[in-house]
């Protein structure tokens, strides 16, 4: 009797485990293999829906793990993630929800008001097994509104404009004590430090492979009061 011939089930458009390992050595991100797995399931999604939808302009699949995946999960190498986060702006789910792969037992609210990408957001949390994923269309604008207020223990950003009123917004939804970590360029890094607000700024951690990323953390400080006086200002 002819055996049947195995097929493997990581798609033909994206990685090998190996090829994915190495491009992550950089960031010095070390995932197991369930973690590779997670990643591959997730990248192969994001390529597929990006020819229907606007996801990413990136389409090479090497790239797409590098700037994507890779730039998100090697905050990892600087912090631990607990309890609650808020990820402001998910769009293809970077760097929020791509943070489940490293953080499993995160809660995460995804803040996206397009719709078919927060349908994108569901099936990518479907397809790779998380759990504790919420996808809702308010903006952060509206969330502060309705929402509990200074329920979050962390928030993320990622290419979002406007820090000067991201940033106050931001606070409200964070316990005090609450950490804040922001995407930027250093030009925005130094703009952002004269902005007032209730963070105390730590040092940008630079991105690896990348000529002026960084990831920009915050912590928040002083009680709910005086974080809602910064944002009426």
């Amino acid at each position: 009797m002819r055996r049947r011939k195995q097929t493997s089930t990581i798609p033909a458009t994206v990685l090998s485990e190996t090829r994915v390992r190495q491009l992550l050595e950089p960031f010095g991100l070390d995932l197991r293999s369930y973690q590779v797995s997670q990643v591959l399931a997730y990248l192969d999604l994001l390529l597929r829906w990006n020819q229907k939808i606007n996801l990413t302009a990136i389409r090479d699949p090497e790239e797409c793990l590098t700037r994507h995946f890779a730039e998100s999960l090697f905050l990892a190498k600087h912090a631990e993630l607990h309890g609650a986060l808020l990820d402001i702006g998910s769009g293809a789910g970077f760097p929020g929800l791509a943070l489940k792969i490293v953080f499993p037992a995160l809660a995460v609210t995804l803040l996206e008001p397009v719709a078919k990408k927060r349908a994108f957001l569901k099936e990518a949390a479907r397809t790779c097994g998380f759990d504790k994923v919420e996808a809702r269309p308010e903006r952060l604008e509206e969330w502060g509104r309705t929402m509990q207020l200074a329920s979050f223990d962390s928030a993320t950003s990622r290419a979002v404009g406007k820090l000067e009123r991201l940033v106050p917004l931001a606070a409200q939804c964070l316990k005090p004590g609450g950490r804040i970590f922001l995407w930027l360029t250093r030009d925005q890094t130094a703009g952002l430090r004269s902005v007032e607000s209730a963070f105390t700024w730590a040092a940008p951690l630079p991105i690896p492979l990348s000529r002026n990323g960084v990831i920009f953390p915050g912590q928040r400080s002083g009680g709910l009061e005086a974080v809602s006086k910064l944002n009426k200002s």
